[in-house]
């Protein structure tokens, strides 16, 4: 016979969530499914120099810029919530897997600030490649905070209608920036006169935290965005779509984000007209995954950049001005391909 959960969390009536991680990818289900269980849900500030220099006080050397500046939202929630909600994302498929901070961020944050009070709320979703055990460990949470299985059921219900909805809405929108880019091209194509300049589009690939966190990567969207490159992010392609096309690369990847990733860039290398790649020191998944991505793709210039808390904006600009200086060059004939 199957444990019932115990409603030991139905004291916690206002929840925390970090504004960092997996709240980039998951954040719509979260507060929709608290939301539905009448819980307050506070999101923490947006990442500024306060927040990653709080983390990186907490947070031993070796863990991802991306991890500290985690750090730093949980303990920008302290005082401001009954209880932190870090859930634990594992994976029993070796194809869909997740690094492994997040598997660990559960424990991590409970006893760095153990001494300080931080309530921890969790979940476990060992499986995502199988909806039914992630829905099992949202009800499960539900019912520890003393909803009933019909409450339960249609919060899993709503939030996962709200996480559907973004994701749609986010491949729409992208698809429809494609579609006009393909159209303005073929008016300067035909245009005898020159007197329109094709449009740069830039593919921006770098993990959701990265990518959307203005303080950790605003700097290189603004930058592009400024020189009049249409930006468009990886992340934001159908993520079916993009992890099936991530087997053309290969069959052993075992992170999904960077197979969507990948996905991404086959999907919609020959649709742009660079690609940078952003990831955050000492990303471990993507240090295996950048340089095999630069060696496989053909054709499609790319730039590499690696983002720390001590690295200036101005190096960065520099390398990104350069790039498109490059790419204008090559789109008016400049180099040539034997």
């Amino acid at each position: 016979m199957a444990l019932i959960p115990q409603p030991d969390l139905a004291d916690v009536q206002v929840i925390g969530i970090p504004r960092g991680l997996l709240y980039y990818r998951y954040g719509p289900l979260w507060e929709t499914f608290f939301a539905e269980l009448g819980r307050t849900v506070v999101v923490s500030d947006d990442t500024d120099r306060a927040i990653v220099d709080a983390g990186t006080l907490v947070s031993v050397d070796e863990v991802c810029l991306a991890s500290k500046a985690y750090m730093g939202h949980v303990d920008s929630l302290t005082g401001r919530c009954d209880a932190v909600f870090v859930p634990c994302y594992a994976s029993c498929d070796p194809r869909a897997g997740f690094c492994t901070k997040f598997q660990s961020v559960t424990d991590m944050v409970a006893n760095t600030f153990r001494d300080r009070g931080v309530r921890v709320i969790s979940c476990l979703v060992e499986n995502v490649s199988k909806p039914k055990e992630v829905r099992q460990a949202y009800l499960d949470l539900a019912r520890r905070l003393g909803a009933g299985p019909a409450q339960a059921k249609h919060a899993w219900k709503a939030a996962m209608h709200a996480l559907e909805a973004d994701q749609r809405a986010k491949a729409a929108a992208q698809d429809e920036t494609l579609r006009l880019l393909a159209e303005y091209r073929q008016v300067t194509a035909s245009d005898p006169t020159g007197s329109h300049e094709r449009p740069l589009a830039i593919l921006l690939v770098a993990h959701p935290y990265i990518a959307h966190d203005e303080y950790l990567c605003g700097t290189i969207v603004e930058s592009l965005e400024s020189m009049g490159v249409t930006v468009l992010f990886a992340d934001e392609t159908n993520h079916a779509r993009s992890y099936k096309a991530s087997f053309d690369f290969t069959d052993t990847l075992p992170w999904v984000i960077n197979r969507e990733l990948i996905g991404s860039i086959l999907l919609l290398q020959d649709k742009v007209d660079g690609i940078v790649l952003v990831s955050a020191f000492p990303c471990g998944p993507d240090s295996m995954t950048d340089d095999a991505i630069m060696r496989y793709i053909q054709g499609t210039p790319i730039l590499n950049l690696m983002i720390d808390a001590q690295s200036g904006t101005a190096g960065v600009e520099t390398r990104i001005e350069s790039f498109v200086d490059i790419l204008r060059y090559h789109q008016k004939g400049g180099y040539v391909h034997g």
